[in-house]
């Protein structure tokens, strides 16, 4: 047959070589382009003025506890100094011309103030440790009936009713006075819980009044003197984060 001794097309006998195919020559880029250099602009922003030295004076009446917001002041103003002023009650509307805000005990009545009402404070009686009124875990107004009873010249509860005490025959004492009368047994005071706290003897205890005024604390500033560190201060009291709106 004419075909016979062929081979068929394409296809590699035994022991021919075999065709590979050349690796492509590798393909050169030309090397980037550096990007053209643009002008640089500057902006020419004002100097911030820096803020004049100031410090915050915080007034605050005996037994007031601001230590919470203290604190949460000097992490959010750390550049303003806070002052904390005493003040009497007695003494407390006078003593706002010269401060920024004040911790008062209401009540405190001035149309040219702003009050925020903060908490209120039970009252009790304090007495020394002899007195058989401390055999009550609580004491009722009636339960003073025959007691001398001191109210002090920087009462911060103010007149109290009380059928049958006694009224002292020495002259009037501050709290401060009062405390350790009462531990001598020579009468008892009535305050504001916190201020019998802050007056603490091993010779005195006290009692809850469960019928008694209860005394409010009040954050207070002078309307014409509403800055923003007084704004500052209303929102820590309020509980606002540096970050919420007023």
């Amino acid at each position: 047959m004419a075909t016979q001794g062929r081979r068929p097309a394409g296809r590699a006998g035994k022991g021919s070589p075999v065709r590979r195919n050349r690796a492509a020559p590798a393909q050169r880029f030309p090397p980037p382009k550096p990007p053209k250099k643009t002008a640089k602009v500057v902006f020419d922003a004002p100097d911030r003025e820096s803020e004049e030295p100031r410090t915050f004076r915080l007034g605050v009446v005996p037994g007031a506890t601001p230590g919470k917001w203290i604190d949460a002041w000097k992490q959010r103003m750390p550049h303003v100094p806070l002052e904390l002023v005493p003040v009497e009650v007695a003494d407390q509307r006078a003593a706002l011309d010269d401060l920024d805000a004040a911790l008062v005990r209401l009540p405190l009545t001035d149309e040219t103030l702003h009050v925020i009402t903060l908490y209120d404070e039970v009252p009790v009686v304090v007495a020394s440790i002899d007195s058989h009124l401390l055999a009550a875990d609580e004491l009722t107004i009636a339960d003073l009936a025959g007691e001398i009873v001191m109210v002090p010249t920087d009462d911060p509860l103010g007149p109290i009713d009380i059928p049958g005490a006694l009224a002292p025959t020495f002259a009037p004492l501050t709290v401060a006075e009062a405390i350790p009368t009462a531990a001598a047994g020579t009468g008892i005071v009535i305050l504001p819980m916190s201020l019998a706290r802050v007056h603490h003897r091993k010779d005195v205890r006290h009692r809850l009044l469960v019928d008694g005024p209860t005394s409010t604390v009040a954050l207070v500033w002078r309307r014409d003197h509403t800055t923003p560190d007084v704004e500052t201060f209303i929102g820590i009291v309020r509980g606002r984060t540096s970050n919420s709106s007023r």
